[in-house]
């Protein structure tokens, strides 16, 4: 059952809280490889149901639109001490409501409307709001897109500068959403700064490898920085924006009162839960863990005929083309949510398949290494996939999957 226990919700509202706990028996009993997730803490998830929510917080620490500010003051304060702390930088804004508005904050502190932004094209692993054309980002703005080799799956820095110099954008997103490999902050500033743009590094997906020292840092490299503080960060569904001194008036602007109201005071103490986990030793053996995990996995996936988009990963992620397996991306999704694992279906660079059934698969490592699982288990974890993708009984591996994973303990589950 779901931990904290939910007594008054049951009795409130039976309907829900029966939901809610098999929601958690289906997380406990799944392997969870979806890049994008992971497990908070238990602490985290007493933070965000929290009376916090009942406060409305327009403005910033001592300089509130409403009264009574007494407590949230310190609560957001402290989460802004523990991001600066975390991350080694000037400046954190902790109250965009998600990724998208972060990242949008950063058009609206330095771009007017049409001005060019720069950032990965999505099909090659980039993020919507990186100026893709069904994105506000990509009908408000001009974008240019840059792309990965298709030899190599991996980003040409030269290609990048080239496109840079000819297209003079006043934006750089690097970063993105189906990025297996290390990401050069520093490439990236060189060629931000030879044509006079602001880099913004995305850093949504490694945020968590970063903080644990499993991943270099873009801080002194990129001024602004824009993260969701869960996937890797294993904190609450937020965001942070972080940036030097000389950035910081502008984003602070932008998120409010550009984009957005009050802050959702719950999710800010729980981004402060997060964080003051994140600087805890344990967290770094963590992202290490989670690396270390990913490598194990994508090397026993390609002994078992896979092909890995860059060959394999320097990070969390896998990207995998099944052109080979003679299998889309969508049905091989849907077969491995049966056998109870748990990915998504992805657009592989140069996909010559629609978005909505494409010939990919994206998964990654962070939530199971959370539950403990190491690198014995991402040898089992990829036979479980080759087994599955090639139609052999999903719910023989289901079975063996649920196995597995009760021997791990679920943060937020007991049964």
């Amino acid at each position: 059952m779901h931990e904290p226990n939910i007594p008054t919700l049951t009795t409130a509202d039976p309907q829900v809280a029966e939901l809610v706990h098999a929601e958690a028996q289906r997380q406990f009993e799944k392997i969870r490889l979806i890049a994008s997730e992971n497990y908070v803490s238990t602490a985290v998830l007493e933070a965000t149901g929290t009376v916090l929510t009942n406060k409305y917080s327009e403005g910033y620490a001592g300089r509130r639109y409403y009264e009574g500010q007494q407590v949230i003051d310190q609560v957001e304060q402290l989460a802004v001490a523990r991001a600066k702390q975390v991350f080694g930088v000037e400046h954190a804004n902790v109250q965009p409501y998600s990724g998208s508005p972060a990242n949008l904050a950063a058009y609206l502190a330095f771009l007017e409307p049409g001005e060019k932004v720069m950032g990965m094209a999505l099909p090659m692993g980039g993020h919507l709001t990186h100026g893709w054309s069904v994105s506000a980002t990509g009908k408000w703005f001009s974008s240019v897109r840059y792309t990965v080799g298709k030899d190599t799956g991996r980003v040409d820095m030269d290609e990048v500068r080239d496109l840079a110099l000819a297209e003079r954008p006043k934006l750089i997103f690097c970063g993105g959403t189906a990025i297996p490999r290390t990401i050069d902050f520093p490439a990236f500033a060189a060629i931000a700064e030879e044509v006079g743009a602001v880099l913004v590094a995305d850093i949504a997906h490694i945020a968590g490898l970063i903080a644990g020292g499993a991943h270099p840092s873009p801080v002194g490299h990129a001024p602004v920085i824009t993260t969701t503080t869960h996937k890797t960060l294993r904190g609450p569904r937020g965001a942070m924006i972080m940036t030097d001194a000389a950035h910081a008036k502008a984003i602070d602007k932008a998120v409010f009162p550009g984009l957005q109201g009050g802050p959702h005071n719950h999710t800010t103490a729980a981004i402060a839960v997060a964080l003051g986990e994140a600087a805890q030793p344990s967290f770094s053996t963590y992202a290490h863990a989670v690396v270390e995990n990913a490598a194990a996995l994508a090397e026993a996936l390609v002994e078992r005929g896979f092909d890995l988009v860059s060959g394999g990963t320097d990070n969390h992620l896998i990207l995998i083309d099944l052109t080979s397996k003679e299998i889309a991306g969508k049905p091989a999704a849907q077969a491995l949510d049966r056998a109870g694992i748990e990915l998504n279906y992805n657009t592989v660079p140069y996909d010559a398949r629609k978005p909505f059934d494409p010939s990919g698969i994206r998964l990654g490592t962070a939530a199971v290494t959370t539950r403990g699982l190491g690198v014995e288990e991402m040898r089992l974890l990829a036979e479980w996939i080759d087994r599955a993708v090639a139609g052999e009984d999903a719910e023989k591996i289901a079975m063996e999957v649920s196995e597995l994973m009760a021997g791990y303990p679920m943060p937020g589950f007991v049964s």
